[in-house]
């Protein structure tokens, strides 16, 4: 189907936008574009806002924001461990403010959203280390965080779903991870997808952008092929929790998802995966343009709240 009216006329205005023309986004540009971006966010429910915390780790502190449904009444809930996206060089646990206290509304569980490092400041593998530590972390002091420990499950958009990948796929002996929820992901960057070809400029996530991204973040010498950076390339999908993958049609980044879907069912694993015609990347953090981004924040918590019980 085409692309829907409404998230058509919301990107030709975006075309103005820092980071969405042919030039490589300066980082500062890139940031204040994402966080004008999700402003746009809105949800029919919410949760309160959350409280802020830190995992002391020998080394360094990873921050947390905790969110609760209304239904918490300080019992212990199942939990989502929840990665923001932003290219692994933007984004926070405050551009995703609005997108947390949602799917903690929705789906009834408390909503840990880690604020992991950020490239080019901290390159590869930083974020995955916080994503991993914040994961360990979390069912470490599950109790203290009001989160029952073996109804965890893991999170992310964008960028936030390589990580949500690769945490997945490294814990998998280590820890019991109950679910995985990719959002939009970003999971191949040793490959040219169709879609991204097809949807390389004008579609809110364009090539230059990506490139940079991935420039700021890869250190030199690291093959951006290897399962940390392009986790579909893992080969070995055995053993990993069950999957919710949502995917969008007029998203640079549709195949890639699309496949991972496919290879984790072709492993066995149980995978509930939506594609959404008409939508473009991020449609999920754009309710307040198109109410099909609200409705997806209802179906992600629905959907969570019924794997994990």
């Amino acid at each position: 189907m085409p692309l829907d009216p409404r998230a058509k006329r919301f990107l030709d205005m975006t075309t103005v936008m820092p980071g969405t023309g042919a030039a490589r986004p300066a980082i500062t540009e890139r940031r204040v574009a994402l966080a004008k971006l999700m402003q746009f966010a809105a949800a029919d429910r919410i949760s309160g806002t959350g409280s802020e915390g830190n995992f002391a780790l020998p080394d360094r502190e990873i921050p947390y924001r905790l969110y609760a449904p209304s239904v918490a009444n300080g019992t212990i809930l199942p939990g989502i461990v929840f990665f923001h996206g932003g290219g692994m060089v933007a984004g926070s646990v405050v551009t995703h403010d609005l997108v947390c206290r949602a799917l903690s509304e929705e789906s009834s569980c408390r909503v840990l959203s880690i604020g992991y490092r950020l490239a080019p400041e901290h390159r590869f593998p930083a974020a995955i280390e916080d994503a991993i530590a914040g994961i360990r972390e979390t069912a470490r002091h599950a109790a203290a965080l009001g989160i029952d420990a073996s109804k965890l499950a893991v999170c992310g958009d964008s960028a936030g779903a390589t990580l949500t990948a690769v945490a997945c796929q490294t814990l998998r002996d280590d820890l019991d991870i109950a679910l995985q929820c990719l959002i939009c992901p970003v999971l191949d960057f040793a490959a040219s997808w169709p879609s991204r070809r097809e949807f390389a400029r004008g579609y809110l996530i364009d090539e230059a952008t990506l490139a940079a991204d991935l420039a700021d973040y890869l250190p030199e010498g690291i093959d951006p092929a290897d399962p940390r950076v392009s986790p579909l390339r893992a080969g070995d999908l055995d053993r990993l929790p069950p999957a919710i993958i949502h995917t969008a049609e007029f998203d640079p980044l549709r195949d890639e998802g699309d496949a991972y879907a496919l290879e984790l069912a072709v492993a066995g694993i149980a995978v509930d995966h939506t594609y959404h015609p008409g939508m473009p990347h991020n449609f999920h953090a754009l309710g307040g343009v198109l109410p099909q981004g609200r409705e997806v924040l209802k179906q992600i918590g629905a959907q969570i709240q019924k794997a994990l019980g």
